[in-house]
């Protein structure tokens, strides 16, 4: 994958003006590349060049520095549009994030230049051989005055489009040959690196086209200036984790938003009334219009908390000394466990709006709405596969301890 040449954005009004500019034109295509799993390349470029992947860029490094809120609401925007292409560069803006918290100041020299110029990041951090998620099998061991990776990663989101991968692997090297200390590791390494295999075999019935394979590594040898140990930005109060549920919460909340817009347009122009409801239009039908109330408060309450939530995790990350934009990336706990109970709390909404109202559209626009060709499916079946990512069960848990218990969330970068 080639970088683009990528414009400059500089400010939270403009990028939510090229979000909106962008989504109208993915909007148009989405749903035919969802039904045929048309890869969107050409997307994808759009975006990149645009500048709006290089956002999150301090402002010491050229770029706009733009607050967690700014990048939500750009998500948010997208996701209502095509809830893939928003997914793609979920975990760039994540691993950029890691490059503030815990990045040398060579290594945020190279890639935030890198993206700044167009570049794209994927994830490969997923892994299926161990217990639960949180295990990690891939290893990154001293190879003579390198490093080499082996493993395989699944559900590897944006690989196919990505210019760099951001491994996570597990350090091993028992004699400690390399002087670093045990723990997680973030590898960045360019995507067509020698033994790195990026596998389009992604089949989920939801969020088809977000390139979410399988990503081999075999004998990868890398650089140790290639590392960014992952303890600096979870292991501290940070607000890491909350940025990155954040930008899942905007997904949500935009396939909400979206599935509600293309249940009012269909209603509006497709439906019947039912014969029950004495009108001759089925948007004068009084349960209809009941139906529609509810729905809108879902999606308009999931929004609310949205906003809330990124303007918590602005203060815990861009707001204080030691958020994320400090050298030393120490946070403030009290400000970073607000940020995570509210975000945990947007959430929540999110993903029950983005799977009631995605359900709700054929409850509300009838037989007619249920064509395989239209393809409304996709709403539902994006909200149903992207709200899988973190159980909400568990955001429950957090938010009720901190309640009865005072007891803060965990530090673990998923909340």
């Amino acid at each position: 994958m080639t970088a683009v040449s990528a414009d400059r954005v500089e400010s939270a009004a403009q990028a939510r003006s090229i979000a909106t500019r962008l989504a109208a034109d993915f909007a148009s295509g989405a749903a035919a590349r969802d039904r045929d799993r048309e890869l969107p390349h050409r997307e994808i470029d759009l975006l990149a060049a645009s500048g709006l992947l290089a956002v999150t860029v301090p402002s010491v490094h050229g770029g706009a520095d733009l607050p967690p809120s700014a990048v939500a609401e750009v998500v948010r925007i997208l996701a209502a549009a095509d809830p893939n292409i928003a997914q793609i560069p979920h975990s760039h803006f994540v691993y950029l994030n890691l490059l503030r918290l815990a990045g040398t100041e060579k290594q945020r020299r190279r890639y935030f230049a890198r993206v700044l110029d167009g570049g794209r990041i994927a994830n490969a951090q997923s892994e299926r051989s161990a217990a639960t998620v949180a295990e990690i099998a891939t290893t990154v061991r001293p190879d003579g005055e390198r490093f080499r990776i082996d493993g395989v990663k699944y559900y590897c989101t944006g690989s196919l489009f990505a210019d760099l991968l951001a491994v996570l692997t597990r350090l091993e090297d028992p004699d400690n040959r390399s002087g670093l200390p045990a723990g997680e590791y973030i590898v960045f390494l360019p995507a067509d690196s020698p033994g790195v295999r990026v596998i389009d075999d992604w089949n989920g019935l939801g969020q088809r086209t977000t390139g979410s394979g399988t990503v081999s590594f075999d004998g990868v040898v890398v650089e140790g200036d290639q590392l960014v140990g992952r303890a600096a930005a979870v292991n501290a109060p940070t607000g890491y984790g909350a940025f990155a549920q954040l930008l899942h919460t905007a997904i949500d909340a935009g396939i909400a938003r979206g599935a509600l817009t293309a249940a009012t347009e269909f209603v509006q122009t497709n439906s019947r009334p039912w014969f029950e409801a004495g009108v001759a239009r089925a948007v004068d039908d009084p349960l209809l219009i009941q139906r529609f109330g509810e729905l809108s408060v879902a999606v308009s309450a999931a929004e609310a908390t949205l906003v809330a939530a990124g303007t918590a995790v602005d203060a815990a990350t861009h707001g204080v000394p030691g958020g994320a934009g400090s050298p030393d990336g120490s946070g403030v706990p009290e400000l970073a466990t607000r940020a995570s109970l509210a975000v945990a709390t947007a959430k929540v909404l999110a993903d029950l709006a983005a799977t009631e109202v995605s359900a709700a559209l054929f409850e509300v626009g009838g037989t007619r709405s249920a064509a395989a060709d239209l393809n409304l499916s996709h709403y539902w079946r994006n909200a149903r596969t992207h709200t899988l990512h973190d159980p909400v069960r568990w955001k429950y848990q957090h938010i009720g301890r901190a309640l009865l218990h005072d007891t803060p969330p965990p530090l673990h970068g998923v909340i």
